[in-house]
């Protein structure tokens, strides 16, 4: 695994930074477009596949920008076979597609770092998506469910100042995303 991954980066490196020299940027930042391209789909693919990542929308941006960027080097590579055999010409377009690279990347990984270091908003069901709870399902854990939750979410008061997420009561009290948002109802009921 370890030599086919290297051979595969070794492979994709020469490619892009050729790829790149052959659009004009100066032999010296030339190695940037791979490391560039390769770094990003690197750390969407760790995003997307981290069990630390605790947002569904960073999770699923992740997982498209890892997508995007493994297409993006796929294509630079053949962009850059295609050049090498001389079957494609070096055009204006290629030119500032290339060059739109680095501040393409940067938005999307900006991006991608905010959501990464959120967790998801306590939201209401979408229309059509009601939680269907019966009485038993609301009272099982009763009382002391309905505690913890409040100290829970007093405890996250105090440190950041805002209510607690329906995810992060989730992970906290091991419960389900519906129960984690059936007590978070409760909780503004109460209050």
């Amino acid at each position: 695994m370890t030599v086919t991954a290297l051979a595969a980066a070794v492979s994709s490196f020469s490619g892009l930074h050729s790829l790149a020299a052959a659009t004009g940027w100066p032999e010296a930042l030339a190695p940037l477009l791979p490391f560039t391209v390769d770094a990003y789909a690197m750390t969407a693919t760790r995003v997307w596949l981290s069990k630390a990542t605790g947002s569904a929308a960073a999770r699923r941006f992740a997982r498209w920008n890892a997508i995007g960027a493994i297409g993006l080097s796929l294509v630079g590579n053949a962009a850059w076979h295609l050049i090498a055999a001389q079957v494609l010409t070096v055009t204006w377009p290629i030119v500032v597609l290339v060059g739109a690279v680095p501040p393409a990347v940067l938005g999307l990984l900006s991006h991608l770092a905010v959501l990464h270091g959120q967790d998801d908003e306590d939201e209401a069901p979408s229309p059509g998506t009601e939680l269907h709870e019966s009485q038993d399902e609301a009272d099982a854990g009763g009382d002391d469910l309905i505690e913890a939750a409040r100290a829970a979410d007093q405890a996250h008061r105090a440190e950041h100042g805002k209510p607690i997420t329906r995810d992060k009561l989730r992970r906290q009290l091991q419960t389900s995303t519906e129960r984690a948002t059936f007590l978070l109802r409760e909780l503004k009921s109460q209050s």
